[in-house]
């Protein structure tokens, strides 16, 4: 058992070691001394890998490099063959290793910190260049070779830096991608991507097109310079819209299409270009992990209202629950005061046979249509069996306004069985209201409520207008007194902040018109995402 295990640790170094050179090898041949995007490799692979398998790339690494020093030992000498060992993986290990343990590379698996990664761009990059330096001052040149140190250094960094911001940030994009998801959703997240989409459908094309003109410009130097220049445009656009993860994107995109308008090696104004790219992109790239971040805390805050709308509308499904269940022993109650006061006449007749009960029995029934009512206040009896369209038609409350001598009119049109339970009831109870409301004032005659329904992006909604009319001779004759009790019985008493409270809840809004003879009460409200049925 032990020796398999040691055999699969020696198989995955192995593994390991093969696939760094042969990747070493694909870098290493698209390279120039100018654009090293063989460096950005390194770095990627470093940053990412576990550090067990580190040996491993340093040895395959040695081994790339002995080959070199063994056939140019005899030109160079022993000291340059020697030192030429030294990969410059070494030199980047310690500012990788304190990107990832000190600087908080990954605060999370989908998340990059942008400002220790450039960080370790620019101190890997320096430490490169340092090393490259040092073999350039051991190399024996032919006499008379003037070597400048300065231009050559910077010439190094350049190209150490730009291929780290070419390659790197990519890779730590997919990472992203990679360690928030598993191989199919990763697939699924790139086809829904929109950034992928944008990049591909816009951003190919601009590219495409600054590409276009500076070839065909080829005898116009400045032109080609101009549009080398512009490749940092899409880069900007992508990091606006999508943060770091344009940034790398683009900048990716930029770096390599820059390189194809490249006339010859050492242009020097392909290395200008190549500064103000490796510029655009160090920028972009924080200002996108500032956007990114932006992004974040407002889609938390979205998230946390979408959460307190949710919690609002539990409760009000459970405030609901509860009025229901004290309707329905309410009913029992009435229920059950029949059958005491029917057991208790019955045995007074048995001991006074002549009694007059009238007055007994007018008494209970009219404590049971008490208790009916305020059952029906709470919570509409029958509502299972008759639904929204019913009770607004002939529930208790179009009773109550019909008998005190208002006209009362409904108009029901749309979809409305498709809305949730929650939302009939929160229909039911904002009529409720503002019935209440406008009765309040004593100043009513007709009330005309209509509800429209429809969806819009996937989501029901519904519209609910109240409209009174004030006729001063019929006004006149309503039965106030008789009125304003039951209409008050199936309310709440807050009044018009009830109804924007609970427009709040279902995400709708209110509105609130004095018109010429009367008044308009108009709610318009959502469908819950995951509605709950009463």
């Amino acid at each position: 058992m032990l020796q398999g295990l040691r055999a699969r640790a020696w198989l995955c170094h192995v593994a390991v070691a093969v696939a760094y050179g042969i990747g070493l090898t694909i870098f290493r041949a698209v390279s120039i001394p100018h654009w090293v995007i063989l460096t950005g490799f390194q770095l990627s692979v470093l940053l990412l890998t576990r550090y067990r398998y580190w040996p491993a790339l340093v040895v395959a690494e040695v081994a790339r490099l002995a080959y070199v020093s063994y056939t140019c030992v005899d030109q160079f000498g022993m000291l340059w063959a020697a030192l030429n060992l030294v990969p410059n993986l070494i030199f980047a290990m310690p500012v990788a290793y304190f990107c990832r343990e000190r600087w908080g590379l990954f605060p999370s698996k989908a998340s990059v910190n942008m400002g220790a990664f450039l960080a370790c761009a620019l101190l890997a990059a320096s430490f490169v260049t340092f090393n490259s330096v040092v073999m350039l001052a051991i190399t024996p040149l032919p006499p008379g070779y003037v070597v400048h140190y300065g231009e050559a250094a910077g010439r190094w960094f350049l190209g150490y830096y730009l291929g780290i911001l070419t390659i790197t940030p990519f890779v730590l994009f997919v990472h992203s991608l990679w360690g928030s998801s598993s191989l199919p959703k990763l697939w699924q997240q790139m086809a829904e991507s929109r950034l992928l989409f944008e990049s591909m459908c816009l951003g190919v094309p601009a590219f495409a097109v600054l590409i276009w003109l500076g070839m065909t410009a080829s005898s116009h130097s400045q032109v080609r310079e101009m549009a080398q220049i512009m490749m940092f445009m899409p880069v900007v656009w992508l990091a606006l819209r999508h943060g770091w993860q344009g940034a790398a994107v683009g900048g990716m995109a930029a770096s390599f299409s820059l390189m194809a308008l490249m006339p010859e090696r050492y242009d020097h104004s392909t290395m200008e270009a190549e500064t103000a790219i490796a510029f655009a992109i160090s920028t972009m790239l924080l200002v996108g992990a500032r956007i990114a971040v932006l992004d974040r805390r407002a889609e938390q805050e979205r998230m946390d209202s979408r959460m307190a709308i949710a919690l609002a509308q539990r409760n009000v499904y459970a405030g609901e629950m509860q009025l229901k269940m004290t309707a329905q022993a309410l009913e029992q109650v009435r229920d059950s005061v029949q059958h005491v006061c029917t057991m208790m006449l019955g045995r007074l007749r048995s001991l006074q046979p002549h009694i007059d009960d009238a007055g007994y029995r007018l008494q209970a029934i009219t404590t049971q249509d008490h208790l009916y009512r305020l059952a029906d206040g709470l919570y509409p009896a029958g509502w299972g069996e008759r639904g929204l369209p019913t009770v607004l038609r002939e529930g208790s409350l179009v009773r109550a306004l019909d008998e005190a001598g208002i006209v009362y009119w409904s108009d029901i049109r749309g979809p409305i069985s498709r809305l949730s339970a929650p939302l009939h009831l929160a229909l039911y109870r904002i009529a409720c209201e503002s019935v209440a409301e406008l009765c309040g004032k004593k100043d009513v005659s007709d009330i005309m409520l209509r509800v429209r329904c429809g969806e819009r992006e996937g989501r029901a909604w519904a519209l609910l207008r109240i409209r009174s009319c004030a006729h001063p001779v019929r006004t006149a004759h309503v039965r106030w007194q008789e009125l304003l009790p039951r209409v008050m019985r199936t309310s709440s008493g807050g009044g018009l902040r009830a109804v924007a409270d609970r427009a709040a809840t279902f995400e709708g809004r209110y509105r609130d018109r004095h018109l010429q003879n009367g008044r308009s009460i108009s709610v318009w409200l959502l469908d819950p995402e995951t509605p709950r049925g009463l």
